[in-house]
């Protein structure tokens, strides 16, 4: 049997006059895309641009919330003090999309978090039940994508949901599995050899190379291209050619 792999983007970053990665590009590369919900990035004229092109494309699509934080791109804690208002806050960006999909014809299968959430969200249990509890509140049958060793990982599989392990092709690891935080140098990998060596390791190897020289087991279901990364459409053609030259197919976990 063919092993298989998802190669997915973040996108529909874009908002009013301002435009963030090369969505049309990417679209023609992955298999499933994380379209950002309004609250880091987005807005409905994209998000609606975002997903009758990623239809056109055949693309998988996906709700992708964040903390309210446009000025900071979703990658600052600002969770506030209630984790029930963050649940509603959550709750309505999924909510956002899966209404903007269905009328679209294109229905979104998973809910993936971004930025400071999803990390935040991989180390704090408390966290990550909120987040779950958000996805089953709007549609249990969606899939939660996570990070390997993360709390939300073990929450989705707790809460009886469908859960994807996602690895990055973009960004290191610390010894415990989580991503390097981005404050710290070398936390984006930004060469493109260097992308494609670690992905190999992940998707055909097994492990995740951490930078501690230490190796984690995984089982990666999807790997990630992050679209606002500089040559991200450039590294995303490189993992999608070294995959095939490996017989790894890339397809979409999940289909609309």
């Amino acid at each position: 049997m063919t092993k298989t792999v998802d190669l997915n983007c973040d996108m529909g970053e874009a908002f009013g006059a301002y435009t963030i990665g090369d969505d049309a590009a990417m679209l023609e590369i992955i298999s499933t895309a994380n379209v950002a919900c309004g609250f880091h990035a987005g807005d409905p004229v994209v998000m609606r641009d975002t997903i009758l092109a990623a239809k056109a494309q055949g693309v998988s699509i996906g709700a992708h919330p964040s903390f309210m934080d446009l000025y900071g791109f979703g990658r600052r804690r600002v969770m506030g003090d209630k984790p029930e208002d963050l649940e509603a806050q959550i709750i309505y960006q999924i909510a956002a999309i899966d209404g903007m999909a269905r009328a679209l014809g294109w229905p979104i299968s998973h809910m993936k978090t971004h930025g400071a959430l999803g990390n935040m969200a991989a180390e704090d249990p408390v966290l990550a039940e909120v987040c779950v509890r958000a996805v089953v509140a709007v549609n249990p049958k969606l899939v939660v994508v996570a990070l390997p060793y993360s709390e939300i990982m073990k929450a989705a599989e707790k809460a009886g949901l469908e859960v994807v392990c996602e690895v990055y092709a973009d960004r290191t690891y610390t010894a415990d599995g989580m991503l390097t935080p981005r404050s710290q140098e070398g936390a984006v990998i930004k060469d493109h050899a260097q992308s494609v060596d670690q992905a190999l390791a992940m998707v055909r190897d097994g492990y995740i190379p951490t930078t501690a020289g230490t190796k984690l087991p995984v089982e990666a279901g999807s790997i990630c291209v992050h679209g606002d990364t500089p040559g991200a459409v450039a590294t995303a053609k490189d993992l999608r050619e070294a995959f095939i030259k490996e017989g790894i197919a890339i397809a979409p976990f999940a289909r609309n």
